[in-house]
C-alpha cells in the first residue's frame, strides 16, 4: 500500500500530473478562441506525453502514491474528454453530441466501478482495452485540432480530410464502447467472486 504521508505524495510524478492538469486549461482556452489550432494540438500532444513520463518515473523510482493513483487517471480523462467538449460547438470539428456523451458516460461508469471494486480491496487497474481507448481518443482529438487549421486543411481535399477525421472519431467511439463493456464484464466477475 502506498505511503499516504504528505512528503511522499509531493513527488515529481505527481507534480508533472498537476502541471498537466493546469496545461489542460491552456489547451481549452486555445480551442475556445477558435484561432490557435496548431498551438492547441501541440500542447495537447505534449500534455499527453507527460502522462507517459510521470508513469515511467513513478514506476522506475517506486514513487507510486494513492494521490497519484487518483490524480493521474482523472487528469487523463479530464483533458481528453475536455477537448471533445470544447470542440463540440466548433463548426467543422466533426465532434457530435452523441460522441461526447459516449466518451463521458464510459468514463463515469468505469470510474464508478473502479471505486466500488477497489474499495473492496481488489485490483481494477487499467487494461489493454483502456489504454487502446485512450490512445485512439488522443489521436482523434489531435487530428480534429490539426485539420481545423486552414494551412493543414489545405494539404488535401476537404472531402478526404473529413472522411479520415470522421473515421477516426467513430473508431474512437466504437473502441470506447467496447472498452467500457470489457470493464463492466471484469467488474461483474470480480463482484461475483467477492
Amino acid at each position: 500500500m502506498p505511503d499516504l504521508s504528505q512528503e511522499r505524495s509531493l513527488n515529481v510524478p505527481n507534480a508533472i500530473t498537476f502541471a498537466r492538469l493546469l496545461l489542460s486549461f491552456v489547451v481549452f482556452g486555445l480551442i475556445a478562441t477558435e484561432k490557435h489550432w496548431l498551438w492547441a494540438a501541440g500542447l495537447f500532444v505534449f500534455a499527453v506525453l507527460t502522462d507517459v513520463l510521470d508513469g515511467y518515473i513513478a514506476r522506475r523510482y517506486d514513487l507510486i502514491t494513492v494521490l497519484g493513483r487518483i490524480l493521474d487517471p482523472f487528469v487523463d480523462k479530464f483533458i481528453t474528454a475536455g477537448v471533445f467538449v470544447f470542440l463540440l460547438p466548433v463548426a467543422h470539428s466533426g465532434v457530435t453530441p452523441l460522441m461526447v456523451m459516449i466518451v463521458l458516460g464510459r468514463e463515469m461508469l468505469v470510474t464508478s466501478l473502479r471505486g466500488v471494486i477497489e474499495q473492496q480491496g481488489q485490483d481494477f487497474s487499467a487494461s489493454v482495452s483502456g489504454k487502446l481507448k485512450m490512445f485512439l481518443q488522443c489521436v482523434a482529438a489531435t487530428f480534429c485540432l490539426l485539420v481545423l487549421d486552414r494551412n493543414v486543411a489545405n494539404l488535401a481535399p476537404a472531402a478526404d480530410i473529413n472522411m479520415v477525421r470522421d473515421g477516426l472519431l467513430w473508431l474512437m467511439v466504437l473502441v470506447t464502447v467496447w472498452s467500457g463493456w470489457v470493464y463492466v464484464r471484469r467488474a461483474m466477475v470480480l463482484l461475483r467472486s467477492k
